[in-house]
């Protein structure tokens, strides 16, 4: 099972590195900090994870707790201890010396999801719940822009913004507010055409991803990737057949505009077209 496993891998970061090649010319560029602010750090393994949120971002950072000696059990740590208790340092914590020893030494780590589905699970995440940020900083500007005849209460409070709402703010080049961690690209988030990831792992595979990856760092063996989904558990996960309810209600052409606008994770990471 490992050599297959391994065989995916080596796969992967081919089609990531032709892709690369052939479509980016910064692959000499400087690395700043800026390039690793989303890459977190454990000492302990040797391990560097880029943060791609929605692709199990927060049992990722659970799995480094516990690697770290932070905590004894992935089950024991809170949604809100993994995301605000700043447990992990990131890597543009760390002097021009440190970052580059770390991106020379260590296991270099990222985990993604199909595009389309990533979208949806964040906005079904960010807009379909009670949240004292997204709504107020993102719905507002999205509803006052793009919803004709908008209520007083929807401006006010900024809650209820429709997919097709949130599709016309992504596609916008003047968006009225700006871009977020979960729904931009990954080739930004993460840079893989300037960082030379080790392990590429999916959403769609985790488990078995998750556990090689974890069996090639040498983690204890009584170590598993945790299954459990941390936010909003009673709901459905994002699956292909909710991505598809939530795409319908676009019109083809902002459909094919959503493939372009992701059209380089789509390509790096070999998804095929939705």
């Amino acid at each position: 099972k490992w050599k297959s496993l391994y065989q995916i891998q080596v796969e992967r970061k081919r089609i990531m590195r032709e892709t690369c090649s052939k479509y980016k010319s910064n692959n000499r560029r400087i690395i700043t900090p800026y390039h690793v602010s989303r890459i977190f750090v454990e000492d302990k393994y040797r391990v560097l994870y880029c943060e791609v949120p929605k692709a199990g971002c927060s049992n990722w950072k659970r799995v480094l707790m516990v690697l770290n000696g932070l905590a004894s059990s992935t089950k024991d740590i809170q949604h809100n201890t993994v995301h605000y208790g700043n447990f992990l340092k990131r890597l543009d914590a760390f002097d021009h010396k440190g970052i580059y020893h770390r991106l020379n030494t260590y296991t270099k780590m990222l985990f993604i999801r199909e595009p389309f589905e990533k979208l949806v699970s964040a906005f079904r995440d960010k807009f379909e719940h009670p949240n004292n940020y997204y709504h107020p900083v993102f719905g507002k500007a999205i509803i006052s822009r793009y919803r004709v005849n908008a209520t007083k209460e929807a401006l006010r409070t900024g809650s209820g913004v429709k997919f097709k709402e949130f599709i016309q703010y992504l596609l916008d080049v003047h968006r009225p507010v700006g871009m977020d961690i979960h729904w931009d690209h990954v080739n930004r988030l993460c840079s893989p055409c300037l960082i030379d990831y080790d392990f590429v792992g999916k959403f769609e595979s985790m488990e078995d991803d998750a556990n090689f990856f974890l069996h090639l760092i040498g983690a204890p063996q009584n170590l598993t990737f945790p299954k459990f989904k941390d936010r909003h558990s009673n709901e459905e996960r994002t699956t292909t057949k909710i991505t598809q309810q939530y795409f319908a209600q676009l019109s083809p052409s902002q459909r094919q505009q959503s493939y372009d606008f992701y059209y380089m994770d789509y390509l790096m990471f070999n998804y095929s077209k939705p």
